[in-house]
C-alpha cells in the first residue's frame, strides 16, 4: 500500500444486502470506524459486527444526512439508484469524499458536475458492473497500440437456476429493473449512440455452459467516453441464461411493465427467491493491434459464493462489496487522487488486485488460470 492506514470514519448509507456487507467487512479490518445508515429499523436490526454503529435516518431530511457526515472521511452509498444524488449533494456539502455502486447514467452525470472544483474525491460506480469491468476492459485495452473492439459481458446468476426466468434476485431489484430499462450508451464504427436495452441478444458458451448476453445501462461506467475516438465496437451486456431475455421483453413491453415499475418489483420480490448460491461471470474481450498485427486477449472469470468471516454472502455480495472497499482503501492511503472526479479506468488492474479486498477477484482468476 502506498502509505500507512489511519482509523477513519466512514458512513455507509443502506443497510442492504451489498451495504451490510461493507460495514463487515471494513469494520473488520480494524482501520475503519463505520456507521450504517438506513431509513429502516428492521433493516438496521440485522446481526452485524459490535464494532459498527447504526443510526436510522431518513437522508431525504433537510440537513439530516449532512449532520451524519460533518467531519468524516467519506461516505459509501450503497442506497438505491434514485438516492444516488441527494447523498452525493450532501457529500459535497460538507467536503466528505463519496463513493457510490450505482449503474445509472443520469445520476453519474451529476457526480460528475459536484466534482467540478471539489476538495474532495468523487468516485461513483466502484462496484462490479460499472466497476471492476472497466478496470479489467482499460488494462487490456491498454496493451495495443490500436483497438478494434471491447465488448464487456457480466452476471450475476444463480448456479441452480429453476423458474422460467432462470433468474433469482441476487442484487438490488430496483437496480435490476433499471437497467433493463433505461437507453444503452454503446460505440458503433467509432461513433457513441444510445442503443435500447435488452436488444442485440447474443449467445456463447464458457466451461460448457451457454448463456445469452443483451444490451443493459450503465454498464459501461464512464469508459465510452474514454475510449470515444479509440475504438471502433464498444458495447456491455448482462448475461442470463438463456430464455431471460424474451420473457423480460414480454414483461416490460409487451405488458407495459416498464411504465409500472413498482408492480413490478413487487412481483419480482414476491415471487423469485434470493439466493446465496449464486456465481458471477466476468467475461471481457478485447481485440486490436499490436506491432501491425490483428490480436485479441480475453479475461474470463466465475466468483462464487463463499464463507466471508462467520457468514456464507453471495458472490454478487462479495464482488460489489470488495470492488467500494477496495477503492476506498485505495483513496485512503493515497494511491488515488483525493479530489475531483476518478473513473474506475484510472485504477491500476495489479493495484486493485493487490488490494486486501480486490484479491476476492484476483483468487479466483488466478484458479481459473491454473485450470485452463
Amino acid at each position: 500500500m502506498a502509505g500507512e492506514l489511519i482509523m477513519k470514519n466512514i458512513v455507509v448509507v443502506g443497510a442492504g444486502k451489498i451495504g451490510s456487507t461493507i460495514a463487515e467487512m471494513l469494520s473488520a479490518t480494524g482501520d475503519y470506524r463505520v456507521t450504517l445508515v438506513d431509513r429502516s429499523a428492521a433493516q438496521l436490526a440485522a446481526e452485524l459486527p459490535a464494532g459498527v454503529a447504526t443510526q436510522e435516518l431518513d437522508i431525504a431530511a433537510a440537513g439530516e444526512l449532512e449532520k451524519v457526515l460533518a467531519g468524516k472521511f467519506a461516505v459509501l452509498s450503497a442506497a438505491p439508484f434514485h438516492l444516488t444524488t441527494r447523498i452525493a449533494e450532501a457529500a459535497a456539502a460538507t467536503g466528505v469524499h463519496y463513493l457510490d455502486l450505482t449503474e445509472d447514467v443520469v445520476s453519474t452525470r451529476r457526480v460528475k458536475e459536484l466534482a467540478r472544483g471539489a476538495k474532495n474525491a468523487f468516485i461513483p460506480q466502484c462496484g462490479l458492473a460499472p466497476g471492476f469491468i472497466s478496470i479489467v476492459a482499460n488494462d487490456l485495452a491498454s496493451r495495443f497500440d490500436t483497438l478494434e473492439s471491447v465488448r464487456m459481458r457480466v452476471g450475476a446468476l444463480p448456479q441452480y437456476p429453476s423458474n422460467a426466468l432462470n433468474y433469482n434476485l441476487t442484487w438490488s431489484t430496483d437496480g435490476v429493473i433499471n437497467e433493463y430499462c433505461e437507453p444503452c450508451e454503446a460505440i458503433v464504427e467509432g461513433e457513441l449512440i444510445e442503443v435500447p436495452p435488452l436488444e442485440e441478444r447474443e449467445e456463447f458458451s464458457l466451461d460448457g455452459v451457454t448463456y445469452e448476453a443483451f444490451n443493459t445501462s450503465g454498464g459501461l461506467g464512464t469508459l465510452a467516453e474514454t475510449l470515444k475516438g479509440k475504438v471502433r465496437t464498444l458495447n456491455y451486456r448482462t448475461i442470463r441464461y438463456p430464455g431471460h431475455a424474451a420473457i423480460m421483453k414480454a414483461l416490460l413491453n409487451d405488458l407495459g411493465l416498464r411504465h409500472r415499475r413498482d408492480v413490478l418489483k413487487d412481483i419480482f420480490e414476491s415471487a423469485l427467491p434470493s439466493t446465496l448460491q449464486d456465481v458471477v461471470i466476468v467475461f471481457v474481450t478485447v481485440s486490436g493491434r499490436r506491432n501491425g498485427r490483428l490480436l485479441q486477449e480475453t479475461y474470463a472469470n466465475k466468483i462464487y459464493s463463499h464463507r466471508v468471516g462467520n457468514i456464507v454472502r453471495s458472490a454478487i455480495q462479495i464482488t460489489t462489496a470488495s470492488g467500494i472497499c477496495a477503492v476506498l482503501d485505495m483513496l485512503a492511503d493515497g494511491s488515488l487522487p483525493a479530489k475531483g472526479f476518478v473513473r474506475q479506468e484510472d485504477i491500476a488492474l495489479d493495484a486493485f488486485l493487490a488490494n486486501r479486498f480486490g484479491r476476492a477477484y484476483a483468487q479466483h482468476e488466478m484458479v481459473s488460470r491454473l485450470a485452463s
